[in-house]
């Protein structure tokens, strides 16, 4: 009798669903240890317990999860439906950031609204998600149309650019290149010609280069990035670009170990458990360390592209390739920023990186692949299946253990009348 030949655990139905979830699970949890150990001076410092920010953290995550639960159960057809809301929702609360006395002004930034009991909502985070959903349903529902230009580019590309105009006058720029890679992802799944994406390209670069001329700090950041130590710009605009290579270079290897960061300490980092999380994890834990956060993104990449390539919904493949574009570019941006390779552009570090709504939302957006990836040929049968196992399981057990009768009640013996 011939052996049945071993399939990889790869081309199992829910092999991309076991993925997310793994990937994420461990990418929260370096996120968590790193935020404790980067921000404990800070904390201790403004606070007076070295756990206060990691405690917020654990609070972000523990409504997180939940969140991820909830996205991971929502039918495709509910968020089709979801897109034009959350984007109309997105914009409403991109403009009201704007305007003084609503959002909240943080070195030059106006990009959060504050909220009751210390925790703050950040609009563009939002959008990121709206912009995912919107697009992927308008496409599918012009998707007869889009041999013509007119219906692959509008209203997509006129919407979008609106959001990073509003993006950009907070300003972000880390965001506005997310937002613009979730564009580009969408009209590439969809086969849009390469003049189109030259176009694009084209006037982003120019609006990016008028933008730098324009406003006098950027100007100086694009020529302090090529070399940020100098004695020019070591005390100025290359200070922080600067202590993030010099983390990075101290740890080494294997690092100085967990905890023994010197750069989150006063005169260091100005952001160590935020947008420079990476160059503590450098510090701490070394090139073994970074190399392991890179390699758990490219994990969860990989996941994203196999779930929109393997679903058979075509709305689920153009929201899986946004929310993954937007995790990944995210993700490369933030890292790319550290160690040297783009200028500094004040994106976190997604599902490490200390914050509210960067975190939750990501982890919503996380449960949406887990939700699309429930969509792949023969998932739905494997899930089943393995509830039936655990349930038949759980009855076997609850078989096994012998209950226990109670003893029957002694008989009563008649009463005796007393004279």
């Amino acid at each position: 009798m011939k052996e049945q030949p071993r399939t990889s655990v790869l081309q199992g139905p829910l092999a991309s669903y076991y993925l997310v979830l793994v990937s994420t699970g461990l990418l929260l949890a370096i996120g968590f240890i790193m935020v404790l150990s980067a921000s404990s001076v800070r904390a201790y410092s403004t606070y007076g317990s070295v756990f206060a920010i990691a405690v917020k953290q654990g609070v972000f995550i523990a409504i997180g999860l939940p969140a991820m639960w909830l996205g991971s159960r929502i039918p495709v057809r509910v968020y089709r439906r979801c897109g034009l809301p959350v984007l109309l929702a997105a914009l409403v609360l991109l403009v009201a950031v704007l305007v003084p006395g609503i959002g909240r002004n943080v070195d030059g930034a106006r990009r959060w609204i504050p909220l009751p009991m210390g925790f703050n909502l950040q609009p563009s985070e939002l959008a990121k998600l709206g912009l995912a959903l919107w697009g992927a349903d308008l496409l599918v529902r012009k998707r007869k149309l889009l041999g013509e230009w007119k219906h692959l580019l509008v209203p997509l590309v006129p919407v979008v650019g609106l959001v990073a105009v509003l993006v950009m006058l907070e300003p972000d720029m880390g965001t506005t290149i997310v937002v613009s890679a979730v564009l580009m992802a969408l009209l590439w799944v969809v086969g849009a010609p390469g003049r189109v994406f030259g176009a694009l390209l084209t006037v982003a670069l120019t609006l990016g280069a008028l933008l730098a001329v324009a406003e006098p700090y950027r100007l100086r950041r694009l020529t302090s990035f090529s070399d940020p130590c100098s004695a020019t710009h070591r005390l100025d605009q290359g200070f922080q670009a600067c202590q993030g290579l010099q983390a990075l270079n101290t740890g080494g290897l294997f690092g100085l170990g967990l905890g023994a960061s010197r750069e989150k300490w006063a005169g260091g980092l100005p952001n160590p458990y935020t947008d420079y999380v990476f160059a503590i994890i450098g510090e701490e834990l070394g090139l073994l360390g970074t190399l392991t956060v890179l390699l758990l993104f490219a994990i969860l990449t990989y996941a994203g592209v196999r779930i929109a390539k393997r679903t058979n919904e075509p709305f689920a493949r153009l929201a899986a390739t946004g929310i993954t574009v937007w995790i990944a570019v995210q993700a490369l941006v933030n890292m790319a920023t550290v160690v040297g390779l783009v200028p500094i552009t004040g994106i976190p570090l997604p599902l490490i990186s200390f914050g509210g709504s960067a975190l939750i939302l990501t982890l919503f957006g996380l449960g949406m692949l887990l939700s699309f990836a429930r969509t792949e040929p023969g998932a739905q049968k494997a899930l089943a299946a393995r509830r039936g196992i655990v349930r038949s399981r759980v009855l076997r057990r609850s078989a096994a253990v012998p209950r226990q009768r109670r003893p029957a009640p002694a008989a009563r013996r008649p009463a005796t009348r007393t004279r």
